[in-house]
């Protein structure tokens, strides 16, 4: 019975990393969309706002979801949102936003 449980257990806390991988990328993929319309965009403070009112609709809830009380899955969460945060500034760094 306890194997079953930490089995239980580990493979919740991996889904809450996934899910922070895939909140951390919708976050700041459209961040980095949002930076790269701004030179463009006849109004940049609507735009900045705009999109950060929605990255905040999307990704606060999915945090308070995935974390469904329980303070490690939050973290497991936060650290794939970390993570994918790294990867992006890697693969998107300032040489391709230019």
């Amino acid at each position: 019975m306890n194997n079953e449980l930490n089995i239980v257990t580990v493979a919740l806390l991996s889904v809450a990393f996934a899910a922070g991988l895939v909140l951390g990328a919708f976050y700041f993929l459209a961040l980095w969309r949002t930076v790269r319309k701004l030179p463009d965009a006849p109004r940049p403070l609507r735009l900045m706002l705009g999109s950060f009112v929605v990255r905040m609709v999307v990704v606060l809830p999915g945090f308070y979801f995935v974390m469904s009380g329980h303070w490690e899955r939050l973290v497991m969460a936060l650290l794939g949102f970390i993570l994918i945060r790294m990867i992006l500034t890697r693969r998107l760094g300032m040489d391709k936003a230019v």
